[in-house]
C-alpha cells in the first residue's frame, strides 16, 4: 500500500472504536509474553498496525495521537512520502554489499549531508552505523583514539544506551546495567545543570562540574566529555544559560573531546537542526540516531576531521552500518527538513503546545515546569507546593492519555517528567486535542 494511500485512509484526529488496548491487541499481547521475554519492555499493550503523520492505528482500528514518536524516531511523520519512496527504489537497487567492501554514493551523501549541516567551523567526517547506542561506543573509542587518554566524563541524569560501554555511562543503573555483570570502566559523573532543582547560575554549576571532574577524574586523564544539550531520558532537563559553553571552553583548554550526544534531540527536533545550537557551542564530536532516517535504523559519529582520521583503516566499521536502504531513506528526510521547512515546524509545535502546556501548569499545581524547546518538550509533576517527584501521578495520567487514545511516555530518574516528541507535521488541532487529554487526565488523577 502507497503512502499516498494511507494518507488518504488515515485521517489526522483520534478516533476510538474499542476500549484501550482492544480485543486484538490484548490477544498479541497474551501470544507476546509467551515468546519475547519481560525485559523487552512494553509501556502500553497497543498493537500498531499502520500509521501516518502523527497518529497510529492499532489493530482494532483505534486512531491514537502518537506524542512519542518511537522516542523520537518518526521526527519528520510516520511514513513520510518522500522517505517511503527513496527507501523503496533503493530497497529494488541495492540493499547491502558492506561500504568497506564494496561502496555506495548513498552512504557519501549523508555524510555531505551531515558535515554541511554539523554547527561549527571547518572540515567533518562521519562514520555511520545503526543505532544511537552503536554511536556513542564508536564516539567514545574514536576520542580516545586521538587523544591517547582512557577517561569518559558524564553528566548526572544522563542516558546513552543499553550495550555494556553505554549502560555503563547512564546515571540510572537499574533496570540498563543492574545484575548484567562488571560495568565499564574510567567513567567519571559529574554534576549536570538542572536550575529546578538546583538554583544555579550556569557558571556556577559549570564550576562545581569542572571542580569535581578535576578531582576525580584529573582533566589530563580524559578523552572526552560527552553531553546531552537537551537532556533526555533524564527528564528532558534543559541546563542553565552559559553552563555548556564553559565547559565546552575548559574541554578545549584540556585536550578534551567535547561530544554533543544529539541521538534524541538532534535532527530538527527542538526547532533547530542540532539542540546543541541553542547554546553556541561547537562540539568536537556529535552524534545522531533516532530522527536522521525517518524510522529506519541508522546513526552517525561525525566529528572534526583531525579527530576522525586518527582512526586506522579497517579500525572503524561494521556489517550493517550505513545500510544503503537507510542511507535513502536519510538523505530524503534531510531534504523533506529543507522542503518543508520543518525547523519553523518545530519553533511552532514549541510556540502552541509550549504555551497549552503552560496553561495547563497555571491551572494545575503539581506542574513545577515546563521546559524544553521546540518539539521536545516536557513537565515535570511533583507533589503540590514540593519539589518532590510524584511518579505515581505521571503514572496514572499516562495511562489516562493512554486509554484516551493520547500516547505519552515519562522521563526523569525517578520518573518524574512527562515527555513529549511530537512529530514536525502535528497539527495544532491535535496539539490541542492533546493538552485537553492533559488537562481531564490531571483533574482524574488529583
Amino acid at each position: 500500500m502507497s503512502s499516498d494511500m494511507l494518507e488518504a485512509e488515515i485521517t489526522q484526529e483520534r478516533k476510538l472504536i474499542t476500549e484501550i488496548p482492544g480485543p486484538r491487541s490484548q490477544e498479541i499481547h497474551e501470544r507476546r509474553k509467551k515468546v519475547v521475554p519481560p525485559g523487552v519492555h512494553t509501556v502500553f499493550p497497543v498493537y500498531i498496525e499502520r500509521a501516518h503523520d502523527s497518529i497510529v492505528v492499532d489493530v482494532d482500528g483505534n486512531q491514537l495521537i502518537d506524542v512519542c514518536g518511537g522516542i523520537g524516531v518518526t521526527t519528520i511523520g510516520h511514513t513520510d512520502e518522500a522517505v517511503v519512496e527513496a527507501a523503496r527504489e533503493q530497497l529494488g537497487k541495492v540493499t547491502h554489499t558492506l561500504f568497506t567492501m564494496n561502496a555506495y554514493e548513498p552512504y557519501v551523501r549523508v555524510a555531505e549531508l551531515l558535515a554541511e549541516h554539523a554547527p561549527g567551523q571547518g572540515d567533518y567526517k562521519t562514520l555511520l552505523m545503526n543505532s544511537g547506542a552503536e554511536a556513542v561506543e564508536n564516539g567514545v573509542k574514536i576520542a580516545r583514539k586521538h587523544t591517547g587518554r582512557p577517561g569518559v566524563a558524564v553528566l548526572e541524569h544522563a542516558y546513552h544506551g543499553r550495550t555494556m560501554l553505554t549502560s555503563s555511562m547512564n546515571h540510572k543503573g537499574s533496570p540498563y546495567a543492574l545484575g548484567y555483570g562488571p560495568r565499564a570502566g574510567d567513567i567519571y559523573r559529574a554534576p549536570n545543570s538542572h536550575p529546578l532543582h538546583d538554583g544555579l547560575t550556569g557558571a556556577e554549576a559549570a564550576k562545581r562540574t569542572i571542580n569535581h571532574l578535576e578531582k576525580t577524574a584529573g582533566a589530563a586523564d580524559l578523552a572526552c566529555l560527552i553531553v546531552e544539550p537537551v537532556q533526555g531520558e533524564g527528564g528532558f532537563v534543559v541546563p542553565a544559560d552559559g553552563y555548556l559553553p564553559a565547559l565546552a571552553a575548559w574541554c578545549k583548554e584540556n585536550g578534551i573531546v567535547f561530544i554533543a550526544d544529539e541521538v534524541q534531540a538532534g535532527m530538527a527536533r527542538t526547532g533547530k537542526m542540532f539542540a546543541i545550537e541553542h547554546f553556541g557551542v561547537e562540539p568536537d564530536i556529535i552524534l545522531t540516531a533516532k530522527g536522521i532516517a525517518g524510522g529506519l535504523p541508522l546513526s552517525g559519529i561525525t566529528g572534526r576531521a583531525e579527530i576522525m582520521d586518527k582512526s586506522l583503516p579497517g579500525g572503524l566499521g561494521g556489517t550493517f552500518g550505513g545500510n544503503p536502504v537507510s542511507c535513502a531513506a536519510a538523505v530524503a528526510v534531510f531534504e523533506q527538513i529543507e522542503k518543508l521547512d520543518l525547523l519553523a515546524e518545530g519553533q511552532r509545535i514549541g510556540k502552541t503546545f509550549g504555551d497549552g502546556l503552560r496553561q495547563l501548569q497555571s491551572e494545575f499545581d503539581c506542574i513545577a515546569e515546563v521546559r524544553g524547546f521546540g518539539a521536545m518538550l516536557a513537565i515535570e509533576i511533583t507533589k503540590p507546593g514540593t519539589l518532590e517527584p510524584d511518579a505515581e501521578r505521571v503514572s496514572a495520567i499516562i495511562d489516562y492519555a493512554g486509554k484516551n487514545g493520547v500516547i505519552l511516555l515519562s522521563a526523569g530518574l525517578y520518573g518524574e517528567a512527562i515527555r513529549f516528541l511530537p512529530s514536525l507535521k502535528m497539527t495544532d488541532e491535535l496539539l490541542l486535542d492533546v493538552v485537553s487529554v492533559l488537562r481531564e487526565a490531571l483533574t482524574a488523577t488529583a
